[in-house]
């Protein structure tokens, strides 16, 4: 399809730069196709969902995956670069996207550290070497240390990676540290928070308890390639980066049983969405997952494990946009984002949510 065809103005001003506080204050717009849309809160999810539903959060916890140093080469200066971690490769390597990529080669040597580091300084620092660059600035690191001693190396070393569109008005602060983090994270490994789920607070969750309906874990580590922007002017043309996800046969055993019983499957979040649907057979049935899915959801897509979703407002021409629109109709989300700006939403991470449900398949030719 035309990358144009997801197009849309959004003033400045909708731009979330901090989050609702309390969390789960936000806004929550529900988008049902075919029927008026109706303006509620997040506090109002439990009972918007029936008893016997679940609802499947991410449960990736964001690393500090922000790297600043100084490049060194034999016969040459120093020259400060920067990477951001997208994707481990093995105990040792990691994927990133690089600034400036066009200074780096394979053989370089960077020693990662504070912004006051310097060739002279060796203290607190962090060796890497690029293997490899490819396209879009990226390369792949290959680091002294490795496994846990370079995740704590990253943790002291890295900075918290807020989205450009964030980053880019503000510096990042204390208080992010805990704002882009949901209550609920605790596996290591994503380097950007699936924003959906900071919508929900401890409170909400019992709520949600207590209505009856199912809180379900899954893990899909989110790489800095859900903020590239797509280049291309056709869908065909744009390529996903990878993401590391988990869905362990229990998890899977109590999501099919979900559905056997006639109850919905609910993804909090675009991201564990695309792993229950990297999941899911063909008839519907999910399977144990783990390992690397690049899936790109666009109009046309047959979905196959999830009934409803829940999510933020996203970036025009975003692949985000793209799979909201496969979910719930071109149409129906061009006409509810029209809404959101003039009724106020607050676009991005830190801004509002939306619960959707799926456009209609279309009925057979022939039938009444």
């Amino acid at each position: 399809m035309r990358v144009d065809l997801f197009d849309f103005e959004l003033p400045e001003a909708a731009i979330a730069l901090r989050p609702a506080s309390p969390r789960d204050a936000s806004r929550l717009l529900v988008v049902r196709p075919g029927e008026n849309l109706a303006d509620r809160g997040v506090r109002d999810l439990p009972a918007l969902l029936s008893p016997g539903d679940a609802l499947v959060f991410n449960d990736t916890r964001v690393i500090p995956a922000r790297l600043s140093g100084i490049r060194h080469r034999a016969g040459g200066s120093g020259q400060r670069c920067e990477a951001m971690l997208h994707l481990r490769e093995a105990p040792d390597r990691w994927r990133a996207f690089a600034r400036p990529a066009k200074r780096l080669a394979p053989g370089d040597r960077i020693r990662f550290g504070s912004e006051g580091a310097s060739e002279v300084c060796a203290l607190s620092g962090l060796d890497a070497t690029v293997e490899e660059r490819g396209e879009g600035g990226e390369i792949l690191l290959r680091f002294d240390l490795s496994g846990p001693a370079l995740d704590e190396a990253i943790a002291g070393l890295g900075a918290l990676p807020l989205p450009p569109y964030i980053a880019g008005k503000r510096a990042t602060d204390a208080q992010d540290t805990t704002d882009y983090q949901t209550v609920y994270a605790r596996e290591p490994g994503a380097v950007a928070a699936p924003t959906a789920g900071l919508h929900f607070s401890e409170a909400l969750l019992a709520g949600i308890d207590a209505a009856g309906i199912e809180r379900v874990h899954v893990t899909l580590h989110v790489g800095a390639g859900t903020f590239l922007p797509v280049k291309a002017d056709d869908t065909d043309a744009h390529r996903m980066h990878a993401e590391i996800g988990i869905l362990d046969a229990a998890t899977a055993e109590r999501l099919n049983a979900v559905r056997a019983r006639g109850n919905r499957i609910v993804a909090v979040g675009t991201t564990a969405l695309r792993l229950l649907e990297s999941a899911a057979g063909p008839d519907g049935t999910i399977r144990p997952f783990s390992g690397a899915t690049d899936i790109f959801i666009t109009p046309g897509y047959r979905f196959r494990a999830v009934d409803a979703l829940v999510t933020n407002f996203h970036l025009p021409r975003s692949t985000l946009f793209m799979l909201v629109s496969a979910f719930s109709g071109l149409d129906t989300m061009r006409g509810a984002y029209a809404h959101a700006i003039q009724s106020g939403y607050r676009f991005y991470s830190y801004g509002d949510a939306s619960l959707l449900f799926p456009e209609p398949a279309p009925r057979p030719e022939g039938t009444p």
